[in-house]
C-alpha cells in the first residue's frame, strides 16, 4: 500500500464539532423526510437507528449501512455514484450496504464543488481515497483500542474488522461510535491499484430506478408549502433593453400575486465570467402556478429600446478584464462576412515554429481549406430553474446548478447577507452542457424571493432559455499545408477566430510535429452573450482540424491513420518546441487501438469509413465511424471509440458517456444552428431548432478503453470533439463532397 499524508486534504476530515462525543447525525441526509417505504426500498436491511460521522464524506450506521456524500454536481455524468465508489472502495465496505446522498456546498469541507472541465473524478481522485481510508484506519484503531491489540493486526474487508490471532471480529457498525471519536490520522495507507474490488467494476446508477419510475428528483420537481411560481419577460433581442412596461391586464389574471422589474446584478458588482447574463433588468412574473405566470407574461405591454455599448470588468480565475458588449442589433450575414475577412487578414501569432513561410514559398503544393460553425444553444433537458427562500438573515436555495461554489458569493452580495448564511442545496440535473455553468438565474430568484419575503421557484420557458444565450460561439478557421516533391508534409498554418472568442490551441497537435508550424487568431466583439459548451472551443476546432488531415493524406497519397501516426511519432521521439501540452505516445495509442478494434486495415465491406482523434481535457480519444449508403443516402452504422482517461471508475457509466458524447457530436454537425436577425434569435424552439432524432444515431456504438494506472482524466468532454471530424470524413468517402461548414445539413441534404 502507498502511504499519503491526510494534511493534504485535511479540511476534507474535519469532523462536525456537534458530534465529536458520536453523536446522531441530523444534518444533510434526505432520508429524514422519506416515507417508512421508500427508507425500505433503499436498502434490505432495516435503518440505523443512530448514524456516526466519521468524516465530511461519509456517516456509519450502529447496523453497518453506510451513508457516502457525494459532493459535486450530479448533470448526467454519473458522478453521483462514481465517486461514492471511490470512497467506498478505500473503506472496504460492500456496495450492497453504501447508500449515497447529494451533499450541499460546503466549501470548508469539500473542493472544487462544480462539474466543469470534465475535472469532478480527476480533482477529487485523491480526496475521495483519503476519506476512505481514513474511515477505514480510524475504525481499525476503534478495534485495536476495544481489543488491546497492535491496528497492525487488525483487517478490514467487506466492512468487517477481524483479528485473526484473537479471534475477535465485528461489524463496522459496532465500532462506528468509537470510531467517531478517533483523532484523524496523520496519514493513512492507500490501496494498491490490484487491490481495487469495486474501483472498475460496473455499477448501477443509485437514481436509475428513481428516474425511470418518475420520482422527484430535479429542480422542476421541487415543492414547498406557500411556493409561488416566478417567470421573467426579457429584451427580444440582443442589444436592446427595458424601456417601459404597463402591467395593469396582467396583474388582473388569475392566480398573479405581482409583477415587477428586477435589476439582476449593481453596475458596480464585480462579476467573474460565469456571473454572466443576457440582459441585467428584466420583468418578474410572479403568481401561484407555471401555467397562470407565463399566460400574464404575454399580457405585459412592453417598450424596448436599443441598449448602448457596455463595458464590463471581469475576473477569470483571478485574471482581470474587460469585456465589451457593442451596441446595436447583429445579424448572422454580417458576422460571416466579418469573419470571413478578418480570416482573410494577418492574425495575432500565437505560436512559430521554423520558417513557415519559406517552407510555403518553396512548396510543390499547397493545400488551403476553410471550416466554420454557427452559435449553438445548448437545450438541455430540463430549462433553467431555482428554488429560493430568503428571510432577513438566511438564505436557502435548492436546484440545478453546476457551479454552486462559484454563485455562493454573488448570491450573499447580491442579498446583502453574510456568506455563511447561504446555504445551497443542489438536486439532480436534467443536463448541462455548460449553460449551468452560468448561475444568474440562481440571483435572479434569491433577489425575486428577498424582495417578496416568500419562498419562490423560477421556472424558464424552452423558448426563455434558447433566446436569451448563453451560446456556443460562432467560429472560422483557414487551414494551410504545404507538401514537397515528395508528398512530404513540410509545414502547417492555422488562422482561427470566432464571435466573440477564439477557438485555437496553438500548442496542441499537430504542434511539436512539424518543423514549420504557425497559429494564429482573431476575435470579434459581440452583444450576444456566449460561454463554454461540451469541450470548451475544441468542439468546433478538432473537427475543422481532422477533416483538413484527412485531405493532407488524401493530397499526400498515405493512409489517414498513418499520416497521424508519422506525425506523433516525430512529436514522440523529436518533438519542436517545449511547449506542447499532449503526450505523444497516449495519443498514438489510442489511434492504434482504434485502428485494432475497427479492423481498419481489412475494412469494413459496403462502408464508406472516417477517422479522427483528438486530446483535450487530459485525455485521448480515437473514433471511426462507417456509413453505408441505403437508397444513395448515407446512414451511419458504426461508431467505433478508443479512449485513454486513465483509470476507469465505472465501466457501464463511462461507455454510456462516451455514447452520448458520439450521439451528441454527430447531431450538432449535422443539425443545429441558432442564427440572427436584427438581434434576435431566429430559433426559439425544437420545431426551429434541429436536434438529432433516434433514426439518426449510429445504429451501433462500440468503446474500448486503454487499461493503464494513470490517474482518472476527463471523460464527459473529450469524445465530444473528434466525432465531427469522422462525420465530415466518413461523408467524403460516402458522398464524394467534402463538409466545411456546419451544419452539414445546410451544405447538401444527405442524412434522412
Amino acid at each position: 500500500m502507498a502511504s499519503i499524508k491526510t494534511k493534504i486534504g485535511r479540511r476534507a476530515f474535519i469532523k462536525n464539532t456537534s458530534l465529536a462525543s458520536g453523536g446522531l447525525v441530523l444534518g444533510f441526509s434526505f432520508l429524514n423526510s422519506c416515507k417508512p417505504k421508500q427508507v425500505a426500498e433503499m436498502a434490505v436491511q432495516e435503518m440505523p437507528k443512530e448514524w456516526f460521522e466519521i468524516n465530511g464524506y461519509l456517516k456509519i450506521g450502529d447496523n453497518g449501512l453506510v451513508t457516502i456524500l457525494s459532493p459535486n454536481p450530479e448533470i448526467g455524468q454519473n458522478v453521483r455514484t462514481s465517486m461514492p465508489m471511490i470512497v467506498a472502495d478505500e473503506l472496504e465496505i460492500d456496495w450492497k450496504d453504501v447508500l449515497v446522498e447529494q451533499a450541499p456546498l460546503n466549501t470548508d469541507l469539500y473542493s472544487w464543488q462544480v462539474a466543469g472541465g470534465s475535472r469532478s473524478i480527476s480533482s477529487s481522485w485523491q480526496s475521495l481515497r483519503m476519506a476512505g481510508a481514513t474511515a477505514r484506519q480510524m475504525l481499525k484503531e476503534a478495534a485495536a483500542k476495544a481489543w488491546q491489540v497492535p491496528v497492525g493486526e487488525i483487517s478490514a474487508v467487506a466492512g468487517k474488522l477481524t483479528h485473526e490471532v484473537s479471534g475477535n471480529s465485528a461489524g463496522y457498525g459496532d465500532m462506528a461510535s468509537a470510531a467517531s471519536q478517533i483523532a484523524v490520522p496523520e496519514e493513512v495507507d492507500l490501496k494498491e491499484r490490484s487491490e481495487f474490488s469495486i474501483i472498475g467494476t460496473s455499477r448501477k446508477n443509485v437514481d436509475g430506478r428513481k428516474i425511470v419510475t418518475g420520482q422527484p428528483l430535479f429542480g422542476l420537481d421541487v415543492q414547498r408549502e406557500g411556493m409561488l411560481i416566478a417567470t421573467l419577460a426579457h429584451p427580444p433581442a440582443f442589444g436592446m433593453q427595458l424601456k417601459s412596461f404597463d402591467a395593469d391586464s396582467a396583474k388582473q389574471m388569475p392566480g398573479i400575486k405581482d409583477v415587477f422589474s428586477l435589476k439582476i446584478y449593481d453596475d458596480d458588482f464585480k462579476r467573474s465570467a460565469f456571473h454572466h447574463t443576457a440582459f441585467n433588468e428584466v420583468i418578474v412574473v410572479l403568481g401561484e402556478s407555471t401555467w397562470q405566470v407565463m399566460q400574464a407574461k404575454k399580457a405585459l405591454k412592453v417598450e424596448w429600446e436599443n441598449a448602448p455599448e457596455v463595458s464590463v470588468g471581469m475576473s477569470m480565475f483571478g485574471n482581470e478584464m474587460k469585456v465589451n458588449f457593442p451596441a446595436g442589433l447583429e445579424n448572422s450575414t454580417n458576422h460571416r462576412l466579418k469573419m470571413e475577412e478578418l480570416n482573410a487578414r494577418k492574425g495575432k501569432v500565437v505560436r512559430k515554429d521554423g520558417n513557415p513561410e519559406a517552407a510555403f514559398k518553396n512548396a510543390s503544393k499547397v493545400i488551403e481549406r476553410s471550416y466554420s460553425a454557427p452559435f449553438l444553444a445548448h437545450n438541455t433537458m430540463e430549462p433553467m430553474n431555482f428554488f429560493a427562500n430568503v428571510t432577513d438573515d438566511h438564505a436557502e436555495l435548492l436546484g440545478p446548478t453546476q457551479t454552486p461554489e462559484w454563485m455562493e458569493p454573488a448570491i450573499a452580495e447580491r442579498l446583502g447577507l453574510p456568506i455563511e448564511k447561504v446555504d445551497i442545496m443542489m438536486t439532480r440535473q436534467g443536463g448541462g452542457f455548460g449553460r449551468r455553468l452560468y448561475g444568474h438565474f440562481m440571483v435572479e430568484v434569491a433577489a425575486i424571493s428577498q424582495k417578496v419575503k416568500a419562498p419562490v421557484k423560477l421556472v424558464y420557458s424552452r423558448e426563455d432559455d434558447m433566446s436569451q444565450g448563453i451560446y456556443r460561439p460562432s467560429y472560422y478557421a483557414t487551414y494551410r499545408a504545404a507538401l514537397d516533391a515528395d508528398n512530404n508534409l513540410t509545414a502547417l498554418h492555422v488562422k482561427t477566430g470566432g464571435i466573440p472568442e477564439s477557438p485555437l490551441f496553438a500548442n496542441r497537435f499537430p504542434a511539436g510535429a512539424l518543423d514549420n508550424y504557425l497559429a494564429e487568431d482573431w476575435t470579434i466583439e459581440s452583444n450576444i452573450t456566449t460561454g463554454a459548451f461540451r469541450a470548451p472551443r475544441s468542439n468546433f476546432i478538432a473537427g475543422a482540424e481532422q477533416s483538413f488531415l484527412d485531405e493532407v493524406a488524401e493530397a499526400a497519397g498515405k493512409d489517414p491513420i498513418e499520416l497521424r501516426l508519422e506525425l506523433l511519432k516525430r512529436a514522440q521521439e523529436n518533438p519542436v518546441g517545449e511547449r506542447n501540452d499532449y503526450d505523444a505516445a497516449r495519443y498514438a495509442g489510442v489511434l492504434e487501438l482504434v485502428k485494432e478494434k475497427s479492423n481498419w486495415e481489412s475494412g469494413n465491406q459496403g462502408m464508406n469509413r472516417g477517422v479522427s482523434a483528438y486530446f483535450c481535457h487530459d485525455s485521448y480519444v480515437a473514433q471511426v465511424l462507417d456509413i453505408a449508403m441505403e437508397k444513395d443516402k448515407p446512414v451511419v452504422q458504426k461508431v467505433t471509440t478508443a479512449i485513454d482517461c486513465g483509470i476507469v471508475i465505472n465501466p457501464d457509466a463511462a461507455t454510456n458517456l462516451a455514447e452520448g458524447g458520439v450521439v451528441d457530436g454527430i447531431g450538432h454537425a449535422m443539425y443545429s444552428a441558432i442564427t440572427f436577425k436584427d438581434g434576435a434569435p431566429e430559433q426559439k424552439n425544437f420545431d426551429k431548432y434541429r436536434l438529432i432524432r433516434h433514426s439518426e444515431a449510429p445504429k451501433s456504438i462500440e468503446t474500448h478503453f486503454v487499461q493503464n494506472d494513470i490517474d482518472p482524466t476527463g471523460l464527459g468532454e473529450p469524445p465530444f470533439p473528434p466525432i465531427m471530424g469522422a462525420l465530415a470524413n466518413a461523408l467524403y468517402k460516402a458522398t464524394g463532397q467534402r463538409h466545411y461548414h456546419q451544419p452539414f445539413i445546410t451544405e447538401k441534404q444527405v442524412l434522412g
